[in-house]
C-alpha cells in the first residue's frame, strides 16, 4: 500500500502566525475593503471556519493583525530632554511614516464604517496603563532634574508626536529632521520653559 504523506498541518501559534502573516500581507495590498476571512484563509492556506474560531469578527481579525505588525518605539534614555525628544521622534520617523501613511490610506473604509479615528485605533493598540513615549521622556527629565516636578497638561507633553503624526499624514511622507528639531526646540521645549 502506498500512502502519500501531506505537509503535517499547522496548529497553535505556528497557525496563528502564519494567519496573521497573511492578514497583514491582504489588508497592505488589498486594503480593508478587500480584508476578508476568504482573501485572508486563501493567503494563509487554510479554511475560513479555522478564522472564524480565532477571531468571530472581521474586526477582531484587523486588531490582532495590527496588534502584531504595531511595535513600540524605542523611546532613547540619553540623559538629555532635547536629545531625548528628538532621539524619539527620529525613531518615530523612520518606523511609523511608512506605516501610519500606508494603514490611513488601507483602513479608510474602516475608519469610516465603524465612525473611529486614526487616533482611536492607535489608543486601543497601546498596551493599558502604559505611559506614552513622551510621558516618559519628561519623567526621565523630572528625576534627573532637567524639569520640575509639576503637573503638564498631557497635550503639551505629548505635542511633538501629535506635531510629527500630523505632518506624515497631512504630507504622506516622512518629516524632514530639521521639521523634527524645530518641533522640539521652537515649539516644545519652550511650552515646557527650557530655555
Amino acid at each position: 500500500m502506498n500512502l502519500k504523506r501531506g505537509a503535517s498541518r499547522r496548529r497553535g501559534p505556528g497557525l496563528e502566525d502564519a494567519i496573521l502573516d497573511a492578514a497583514w500581507d491582504v489588508l497592505i495590498e488589498h486594503g480593508y475593503h478587500g480584508f476578508t476571512y476568504e482573501a485572508v484563509a486563501a493567503r494563509a492556506g487554510t479554511s475560513r471556519p479555522v478564522l472564524y474560531r480565532r477571531w468571530p469578527r472581521r474586526d477582531d481579525l484587523l486588531l490582532a493583525t495590527l496588534t502584531r505588525f504595531w511595535r513600540p518605539i524605542t523611546v532613547p534614555d540619553t540623559g538629555s530632554l532635547r536629545d531625548d525628544a528628538i532621539g524619539f521622534l527620529r525613531n518615530a520617523n523612520a518606523d511609523r511614516a511608512p506605516t501610519i501613511t500606508l494603514l490611513t490610506v488601507q483602513l479608510a473604509d474602516y475608519f469610516r464604517g465603524a465612525g473611529t479615528s486614526f487616533g482611536e485605533l492607535r489608543d486601543t493598540l497601546l498596551p493599558p496603563g502604559r505611559a506614552s513615549a513622551f510621558e516618559t521622556i519628561v519623567a526621565h527629565a523630572v528625576e534627573r532634574g532637567e524639569l520640575p516636578d509639576v503637573p503638564r497638561s498631557s497635550r503639551v507633553v505629548n505635542l511633538p508626536f501629535d506635531l510629527v503624526r500630523h505632518d506624515m499624514l497631512t504630507t504622506m511622507r516622512a518629516v524632514p529632521d530639521e521639521s523634527i528639531v524645530e518641533i522640539v526646540d521652537e515649539v516644545w521645549l519652550p511650552l515646557l520653559g527650557v530655555t
